[in-house]
């Protein structure tokens, strides 16, 4: 893959959007772009200096459409959008994310649609690849009309004003732009309309969310096959010929990944004859529930990638004599696979602790709450507890964001989406469910101590003791909170998946069978 990423001309996907942003790729604009992006900007010249009306050019903004500006003010109306709409509250978004917003507004403004002027876009890229990120608060974007606070937040710096993020620490933009020696952006008309009309900040998140929740699938499948060697469960129910006559690709996938982790493992063959007739559903339903949040982030992903290549401000700028007032700003097209997606991810959460229940029961021959001496010591009773705090906490951010529509603008935005509300909880839902993950890998890798000396196959054999590098085994009590923050990091840095497909890659193991160009993101 290419260092050098064309803002306007290649197509732009998850992996690239969060490369960029960590300044691991450099985006630029070549001489076709350039030239496009001044086309563009000189039809709005013409528009202004032939007093053609054309929406946010020359006209007020939401319910003022139809107030006339005059030529003069043209300018001084880009600038006082800006300002009147930097209404955002809450604590600051992620700084990668916020530098993602950046690079998803270059590459929308690069295709020529938007009018905005090619030192805009220019210092757009300088902030991105001088790490110089605009602080976005958390919270006031309804999802519709584009994300107007926090874009409007995220350009402040542009004409001088707002915070930033600035060698490590928040700067007022002012003494940043004194130490670096640079002056403000001069906005010319409807480019201030450009900069916050658009769906940049919900695009974001759902970006984020793609990468994460991919982890977070794998990593389940992962843990979910450990707790089940701990278990003593069988693999029956990942026969391909079973899932092969209900071919839910998702659902194929996690049988096969879950049956190539358990095949060659001691634990498995030492009870191959046992009298269980059949497992609880949070073990032998794996493929269908794994599987079914494995669909709904492949929906995600495809939406994603094509938000990420889209034009969503307005008015759009197709000539001087031809313009376009429409509604490529509405956040819907996001909304309802965030939404959905919130959901797969709770899904994940919810298997999984039920999983973690199952080992503190005392069944299948492990001690009651996983420890020999109970009574005196606890055990792993309360990690559960977390387990079900956090999973009814994500039941209360199912609810769907968009679902609901309040009005604003006076009316003239009548339906919006709250699209921005859907982004921001799938990603609270996804750390949710990593601590949940982190918890149920504590407890299976204690399961499967008590099956010793019986080994995993290899990719578990490989998982358990990078585990056990984080955390020891427990023979009394302490704090499990070390335990879960330590494994919490495994799972959120995905170094537990990459030991997981190192280890399959050693043994000659194809985890993700004949599924790696449908799912396979990485």
């Amino acid at each position: 893959m290419s260092n050098i990423f064309k803002y306007g001309i290649d197509q732009l996907t998850v992996p690239l959007a969060i490369d960029i942003a960590a300044g691991k790729i450099k985006g630029v604009l070549t001489p076709e772009v350039i030239e496009r992006v001044q086309a563009s900007y000189g039809y709005v010249q013409t528009i202004v200096s032939q007093h053609t009306t054309v929406y946010g050019i020359n006209t007020g903004f939401g319910p003022l459409c139809d107030t006339k500006i005059s030529e003069e003010d043209t300018r001084a109306l880009q600038y006082n959008i800006l300002q009147s709409h930097s209404v955002g509250v809450g604590n600051p978004i992620p700084e990668e994310i916020a530098r993602i917003m950046l690079v998803t507004k270059v590459h929308a403004l690069a295709q020529g649609y938007s009018g905005a002027a090619l030192s805009t876009l220019e210092r757009i890229i300088w902030h991105i690849d001088h790490k110089v990120t605009p602080l976005v608060p958390e919270k006031g974007s309804v999802g519709a009309s584009g994300d107007l606070a926090p874009l409007s937040h995220l350009f402040l710096p542009l004409i001088g004003l707002g915070k930033v993020w600035y060698k490590g620490q928040e700067t007022d933009t002012a003494a940043m732009m004194q130490q670096e020696g640079i002056k403000p952006v001069v906005l010319g008309p409807k480019e201030g309309l450009a900069l916050i009309n658009g769906t940049q900040f919900i695009l974001s998140f759902a970006v984020k969310a793609v990468q994460r929740l991919y982890n977070l699938l794998e990593a389940a499948d992962i843990v979910g096959a450990l707790s089940l060697e701990g278990l003593m469960g069988t693999a029956k129910p990942f026969d391909p010929r079973l899932h092969n006559i209900r071919p839910f690709p998702g659902n194929q996938l996690v049988a096969h990944r879950l049956k190539t982790m358990l095949d060659h493992s001691e634990i498995m063959v030492s009870h191959i004859d046992c009298d269980r007739v059949q497992d609880p559903y949070s073990l032998r339903c794996m493929p269908q529930v794994h599987g079914a949040s494995r669909t709904a982030w492949l929906h995600l992903t495809e939406l994603t990638n094509i938000e990420l290549n889209s034009v969503t401000d307005n008015p759009i700028i197709f000539s001087a004599t031809d313009t376009i007032s429409g509604g490529n700003f509405h956040g819907q097209p996001m909304a309802l696979p965030l939404d959905y997606a919130t959901v797969a991810a709770a899904e994940l959460g919810n298997i999984s602790d039920r999983r973690c229940y199952m080992m503190i029961e005392g069944r299948y021959g492990l001690p009651k709450l996983l420890i020999q001496d109970a009574g005196l010591n606890s055990g792993f009773m309360i990690p559960q507890y977390t387990t079900a705090a956090l999973v009814t906490e994500n039941k209360t951010l199912c609810f769907p964001a968009s679902a609901d529509s309040i009005p604003t603008s006076l009316g003239q935005e009548d339906h919006v989406s709250m699209g921005s509300i859907s982004g921001r909880k799938l990603n609270q839902v996804i750390g949710n469910v990593e601590y949940i993950l982190a918890i149920e890998l504590l407890y299976a890798a204690q399961a499967v101590d008590f099956r010793r000396p019986l080994k995993s196959g290899p990719v578990l054999e490989a998982v358990h003791q990078y585990t056990r590098e984080k955390v020891a085994f427990a023979d009394k009590d302490r704090i499990f909170a070390n335990d879960i923050a330590a494994l919490y990091e495994i799972i959120k840095d995905q170094s537990l998946v990459r030991v997981a497909n190192e280890a399959a890659l050693n043994n000659q193991l194809n985890l993700n069978g004949l599924y790696n160009d449908q799912f396979g993101l990485y």
